[in-house]
């Protein structure tokens, strides 16, 4: 897939961009080195539309990134303690994103060892959005990047047509540990994995934190 043709991908509604972001390798180059991470579970956020959103109540310091031009970097801090991903996609002002949830290493495993010493094997690596960020050495500092061309340091490859999961092996379901409305699954079905994979990670659902409302708790 060509830049521009990944760019008009990314534009479109996030429902339509996360199953399509199945199979694509998100690749980050660091002085370190370079690890690639497959990707095999996404979440669709819809911004102010989206009670599960970061954006839900409209713009703020911490979100700002959600608002720019679809390719753009959204990384958060969560817990006090990791860093989660998201590419934005749509239009500018719209505040809708894609929270990379899950994926296999496949290039730079000895780094991304590195950088995961408590994983027991290699699918645990990347399996979850905070380890996929630690294991592709994502930080604060990335948010607001863009995603570049090979040999920039944040490049997505979007896997060839013979290589995308199949209508058959890609699933949905409710989003993990979003809180309140945005949690319900029948309404909100926007997690999207490849059934099967190793790499996904376990489904929990989010825990009652007293009457505060909107926003995600991914």
């Amino acid at each position: 897939m060509s830049p521009s043709d990944l760019l008009r991908l990314l534009e479109d509604d996030p429902r339509v961009v996360a199953p399509g972001l199945l199979g694509a390798t998100l690749t980050v180059t660091s002085p370190e080195g370079a690890v690639g991470v497959r990707l095999s579970e996404v979440e669709a956020y819809c911004g102010e539309a989206d009670p599960g959103s970061h954006a839900f109540r409209g713009r703020t310091a911490r979100n700002a990134s959600m608002f720019e031009a679809a390719g753009t970097v959204y990384v958060y801090f969560t817990y006090g303690m990791h860093y989660c991903v998201n590419i934005v996609c749509g239009r500018p002002g719209v505040s809708r994103a894609v929270l990379l949830r899950a994926g296999e290493v496949v290039e730079g495993l000895d780094l991304a060892r590195g950088r995961r010493p408590a994983a027991r094997k290699d699918r645990d690596l990347a399996r979850g959005p905070a380890r996929l960020a630690a294991a592709l050495g994502l930080g604060r500092e990335d948010d607001g990047s863009r995603l570049g061309g090979p040999g920039d340091r944040l490049h997505l490859a979007v896997c060839s047509s013979g290589d995308v999961p199949g209508p058959d092996r890609v699933r949905c379901g409710p989003r993990v540990g979003v809180a309140g409305p945005g949690g319900d699954g029948r309404a909100f079905p926007w997690r999207f994995w490849i059934a099967d994979d190793p790499t996904v990670s376990a489904y929990r659902p989010a825990k009652k934190r007293g009457s505060r409302g909107g926003g995600s708790r991914r």
